[in-house]
Formats: structure tokens, C-alpha cells, sequence
């Protein structure tokens, strides 16, 4: 879609600004979840700026978690209205807000992986391995492919027999008396291998958020 060009005013840095007349588009929907943003040459005689300072203000934005930036693909909005809390678990969490997804595990078994291990920094290379889809149930279509990996500890020893507790990562780990103190989450797009699309039912190399 076609944008007028956009005056900066002097006083605020640019790349806040083009943040900020992106980031009011985003929330007054007219940019909507998933769309891709005019690419950085179109940005750049929008705003009359440099490649860089457009640059900057994409990585302001992404910074407000309301697009994910891939090179050599463009930038996609990924804030869509909607808060998800996923304090209480993604299943209870997307239904919260309105999305009817369905869950199907996909791997639930014990595995073993010394790269994790080092990359953890912690002694034991034995994890639990919890693959699971999610689709909307209205339908059909695919939400997410999740990969999990819980280090194995005596808590957790049985999950794989007897599966995941009310089918939710969230309460079985709240059932063993673990409680998550921190953790980190990234957004990015990736162009789906013939395993994961076969999964999604897409074609191969599409660009998946």
C-alpha cells in the first residue's frame, strides 16, 4: 500500500520518530498482524532519510515488540491488538484472548543433547523433548510449531509416560513444584524445512513467523 511522504520535525531524533508514525499505524490497525512493512528503499523516500536512520527506527520499533525484522525478506508486524499473558500458560493464554487453537504433541520423550548441555552450562545432557503443533480449530490452519527442552530432573523423570498434565507445559511443570524465575523469548522468521512444512501443511521455504 501506497504511503505519503512523511515530514520530520526537527527537535526528536528520526529513527524515534519514524518508530513512532509506524508504531501509531500498527495500533490504529492499519498496518494488521502478520502485514509487511514498505521495504527500506520505500521507507527511505517516505521519510526522506538514509538508509541507516531507517534502519535505526526499525530497530526502535522491533524494540516495542510490535514487528519482527528478516534480512533479505522485509519486516512483519507482529503485535496484533491482543495481550497475550503467557504467565498462565500459552493454551489458557491464547484462548484469553480470543484465539481457539488446538494443541497436538507431536514428541514427547527423553533425548539426549551435550550442545544444549554446554550452552546451558549445566552437567547433565539428558532432556526431555516436547515437540507439540498448534492450529486454529476453526480452520485448520497452522498457529506455531513449539519445541521444548526441560532439563531431567527426578521431578520430571515420568512425563514422558504419563504425558503432560491437563495437556499443558505450564501446569506440569506448576504440578512438579517448579515456577520459572526468568526466561527469554524471541520473535523471527524462518523459511519452513520439508519436515515443518509437511507438519503445517505448507509449502516448502515459506516464510513462517
Amino acid at each position: 500500500m501506497a504511503r505519503r511522504a512523511t515530514q520530520l520535525t526537527p527537535g526528536t531524533g528520526k529513527p524515534e520518530q519514524i518508530a513512532t508514525v509506524l508504531e501509531h499505524e500498527i495500533r490504529s490497525g492499519v498496518l494488521g498482524f502478520g502485514d509487511r512493512l514498505q521495504s527500506e528503499n520505500e521507507l527511505v523516500q517516505r521519510f526522506s532519510v538514509s538508509r541507516n536512520t531507517v534502519r535505526k527506527g526499525l530497530e526502535e520499533l522491533s524494540s516495542r515488540g510490535l514487528i519482527t525484522t528478516k534480512v533479505g525478506i522485509g519486516s512483519f508486524v507482529t503485535f496484533d491488538g491482543m495481550p497475550v499473558d503467557d504467565a498462565i500458560g500459552w493454551s489458557r493464554a491464547l484462548a484469553n484472548a480470543g484465539a481457539n487453537a488446538e494443541t497436538r504433541t507431536l514428541r514427547l520423550e527423553i533425548i539426549e543433547d551435550a550442545e544444549l548441555a554446554a550452552k546451558l552450562g549445566v552437567e547433565s545432557s539428558s532432556f526431555i523433548a516436547v515437540d507439540r503443533v498448534r492450529t486454529n480449530a476453526d480452520d485448520g490452519h497452522a498457529i506455531s510449531i513449539e519445541r521444548s527442552r526441560l532439563p531431567l530432573s527426578p521431578e520430571l523423570e515420568d512425563v514422558p509416560l504419563r504425558g503432560l498434565r491437563e495437556r499443558s507445559l505450564h501446569q506440569t511443570l506448576r504440578g512438579a513444584g517448579l515456577v520459572s524465575d526468568h526466561g527469554e523469548e524471541w520473535v523471527d522468521i524462518e523459511m519452513l524445512s520439508a519436515a515443518d512444512a509437511a507438519i503445517l501443511d505448507c509449502a516448502p521455504g515459506t516464510p513462517f513467523l
